[in-house]
């Protein structure tokens, strides 16, 4: 649909109006120091993601919640725990490894996984409501390894379960870990 100039004019003039109102910079909202309005966390990467496991990690992370596939059960066998429970790929960060986000200074441990993680040098924190999990949303931030798990116990609890697709590759990865 063509609008006539003078409506296109009128249209902008009315969208830049209502940025100055509101105080939203396009620079500010999409430049790479974009940051979440709770929290001051990056939402988007400000440097390279970390791909393999160190003490000092640059990570980007989701949140999930209960009400997902999966339920309360962690794939370890026990119940999921807000500020305590985190999925990963497990050929990245392998289960049992415990970590502490820098700028909260909450502490986690990888008790899961998700199919959605694979190969995707993802955290996903759990969160006991909906409205924590979409709070949070995508967020990148700076970790510290407070113990690095096994990545032969993370290969011992995923052999068994390769039908799945997922599972098959994190177990691949593992098994290039646990030889060398």
């Amino acid at each position: 649909m063509q609008f006539p100039s003078f409506i296109r004019v009128l249209l902008l003039l009315g969208a830049t109006v209502l940025t100055a109102c509101t105080g939203v910079s396009t620079k500010t909202k999409y430049g790479s120091a974009a940051r979440a309005a709770d929290g001051g966390f990056a939402t988007r990467p400000a440097r390279s993601i970390s791909t393999t496991a160190s003490h000092f990690m640059y990570v980007r992370t989701t949140a999930y919640h209960h009400t997902e596939p999966g339920g309360r059960v962690t794939a370890v066998g026990g119940y999921l725990r807000p500020v305590h429970s985190a999925a990963a790929d497990w050929s990245w960060l392998p289960a049992g490894t415990r970590f502490r986000i820098i700028g909260t200074g909450e502490e986690y441990t990888v008790e899961d996984y998700g199919s959605a993680l694979v190969g995707h040098y993802t955290i996903d924190l759990y969160k006991s409501t909906r409205e924590e999990m979409n709070r949070w949303g995508v967020r990148y931030v700076e970790i510290e390894i407070l113990q690095l798990g096994s990545y032969a116990v993370s290969l011992a609890v995923l052999a068994p379960r390769q039908r799945y697709p997922h599972v098959r590759a994190m177990v691949a990865g593992l098994q290039k870990k646990v030889r060398t």
